[in-house]
């Protein structure tokens, strides 16, 4: 595939732009004494909660605190921050660069499922491969929980395509998660699932 042939790109945050590992915050609220992390984490997910904080309903405060209900008492609010953040890891020292050169060909964005916890701790990650801050690399970031939608709704996609007057047909989508590309397909966007990270490489060449 050759990104040339595209009007602009989006591309997704966590697995695609920066390395994630979702067991080692499994493992860090485990630690904390929450065994059953798989069953809370359902519940939650059930009552809206990650929902509500990606979508910026809901503080950080409010956020920690609801973990806190699960975790022994005495637990600290920073040990909830840190073992939230434990799934993000680093941003590959190239990456930068190369998106760097695209962005001075193509339109390309940022569009991300995340949340204000998870964005002070990319952007420490991202300082530590590049000294130009993460949106000087794109013509523009959209953030879910600073946009009040997520990924896979169509709407997020309109939203962005609307905004910035891209042909859905004439851009790309470049995800990791099965679910977020059927959004985007749905929007009309052409789109690309990120199934290994070397994958992100053969779209530069």
């Amino acid at each position: 595939m050759k990104l040339k042939q595209f009007d602009a790109v989006i591309f997704d945050l966590g697995g695609v732009i920066i390395n994630l590992d979702y067991n080692l915050t499994i493992r860090s609220f485990e630690e904390l004494g929450m065994k059953n992390f798989n069953e809370v984490y359902s519940q939650l997910a059930q009552s809206t909660l990650f929902d509500d904080y990606e979508t910026g309903r809901i503080s950080s405060q409010h956020f920690v605190n609801k973990l806190l209900d699960h975790v022994p008492p005495g637990t600290s609010p920073n040990r909830i921050v840190a073992a939230w953040n434990a799934m993000i890891l680093d941003v590959p020292k190239d990456k930068p660069a190369l998106l760097k050169t695209l962005h001075a060909q193509t339109p390309i964005f940022l569009l991300s499922n995340t949340n204000e916890i998870h964005m002070q701790k990319v952007h420490r990650a991202w300082s530590n491969s590049s000294e130009e801050a993460l949106q000087d690399h794109f013509s523009k970031v959209y953030l879910s929980f600073q946009m009040g939608m997520r990924k896979p709704d169509v709407e997020i996609f309109h939203k962005v395509c609307e905004e910035q007057d891209l042909v859905p047909e004439r851009t790309l989508f470049i995800d990791d998660s099965p679910q977020h590309i059927e959004g985007a397909k749905l929007a009309g966007l052409q789109t690309f699932l990120l199934k290994d990270s070397s994958e992100f490489y053969t779209l530069f060449s």
